[in-house]
């Protein structure tokens, strides 16, 4: 973990500082940025490992820039960790949807996001072991396990760590019904204060990304008041 590299994207230079100190006391290389526009050039120029980005900024809000790095090959993939001061549901939905991997609510406890911080690094250092399938191929799906590397129809799809990973748990159970609670363990470990709710979310981002129709899913089915499977059969139709 020493060698991370973490941007703070903040612009309440209290709470900055508060992270900085934090997380230098893990032994984290940490960046600051009290905008959007400052963020962008640290990204051109540094190699980053994970961003805290504040929801509020001035000019380019949090959601923007979030969706700015989602929409970018080199950063797709980008764990993003967001800060919010607002508690309410529809807010941290919504950043779940533009692509956040997690959030943090303030005021928050400095231990609890050092917590999470680990977690969203150790999550994004998992690597396939040799002695695992490399990858997945039936039909018009393609996905390299060892490169997180999608194709649909030769065609390459961005995904978020978080959707990827969420893929991964469902093409290796095919046909399976995976409660919300299952994916949860799988998908997202120890982390606390995750609902079934943010499963939702990930898998209606993943629809968009991989069906023909999301709003008409045939691949990842849902199974009302059980969970979600995945159809190989219609994969390979």
């Amino acid at each position: 973990m020493a060698s991370k590299k973490i941007l703070v994207v903040e612009d309440e230079t209290d709470i900055r500082k508060l992270i900085l100190y934090n997380l230098a006391q893990e032994r984290y290389q940490v960046l600051e940025a009290e905008d959007g526009e400052k963020a962008l050039r640290l990204l051109q120029r540094e190699k980053l490992h994970l961003i805290i980005l504040d929801l509020l900024l001035p000019g380019m809000s949090g959601l923007e820039l979030c969706r700015a790095l989602r929409g970018r090959p080199e950063t797709a993939r980008l764990p993003i960790l967001m800060l919010t001061a607002k508690a309410g549901e529809a807010d941290r939905v919504v950043g779940l949807e533009m692509g956040a991997d997690d959030y943090l609510t303030k005021p928050f406890s400095p231990r609890e996001l050092v917590a999470r911080v680990k977690a969203i690094l150790r999550r994004s250092d998992m690597q396939v072991s040799a002695r695992e399938d490399a990858g997945y191929e039936k039909g018009r799906l393609k996905i390299d396990f060892a490169t997180y590397e999608v194709t649909l129809r030769g065609r390459p799809v961005r995904l978020t760590l978080k959707e990827f990973e969420l893929l991964r748990v469902l093409v290796q159970n095919p046909n399976r019904v995976l409660s919300r609670d299952r994916l949860l363990d799988l998908v997202w470990g120890d982390e606390t204060f995750v609902t079934p709710r943010t499963v939702d979310v990930h898998i209606r981002r993943l629809r968009k990304a991989i069906e023909k129709n999301d709003r008409k899913p045939e691949w990842i089915v849902t199974l009302r008041g059980v969970g979600y499977k995945f159809d190989e059969k219609a994969v390979e139709a």
